[in-house]
């Protein structure tokens, strides 16, 4: 079968395998935090275990599946406007040569379930799953960039993500510091 739109939902469900995953661990983390504080039995009394666990997993799910939709949508964008910036293809037809390459992130997503209690392995697999996706797509795509537009195309991304990694980075400390500071010592 060949038809263009077979893998288009492979991303779907790749997030929602990845979202699934480290909702799992979070969840367990977050469960065994409760236990120790002495809360989740208190806990128990108005909700019941079964509850509480599929609440917190739901949540966790939607916050995590926000958060990979958002990264997709933000990398989808940086594609298509780098190939508006270095590509000759003015037709849109390199958008359809790395389509298949969402299988990479399905793959990665598949492993990530069965390893949810590993949180270092799912954030190793996302990262391989992802720099693999970036290589394949540079190959796919290098056929209508010129040497220059290939070197620009990968250095703005490169530039990109390690800016954007470096503004979440440094908006995490300074609400850490913030929230440091305003406790009672």
């Amino acid at each position: 079968m060949k038809n263009t739109y077979l893998t288009s939902h492979f991303p779907l469900i790749s997030i929602l395998l990845f979202s699934t995953a480290l909702s799992l661990h979070v969840e367990a983390i977050i469960i065994q935090k409760l236990v120790n504080l002495g809360v989740y039995s208190g806990m128990t009394d108005v909700f019941s275990e079964s509850g509480i666990k599929l609440t917190l997993l739901f949540l966790l799910l939607l916050f995590f599946f926000m958060v990979f939709a958002a990264l997709k949508l933000i990398a989808d964008t940086m594609i298509e406007l780098s190939l508006l910036f270095f590509s000759k293809d003015q037709e849109g037809k390199e958008l359809t040569k790395f389509r298949s390459g969402s299988w990479l992130y399905l793959l990665g997503s598949i492993i990530s379930l069965l390893l949810f209690n590993q949180a270092f392995f799912i954030l190793l697999i996302l990262a391989i799953a992802t720099f693999g996706y970036f290589i394949f797509f540079v190959y796919k795509v290098s056929s209508s960039l010129s040497p220059i537009g290939l070197i620009g195309m990968i250095f703005f991304h490169i530039f990109f993500w390690f800016a954007f990694g470096l503004s979440v980075f440094f908006a995490m400390i300074k609400l850490y510091n913030s929230f440091i500071t305003s406790l009672p010592v």
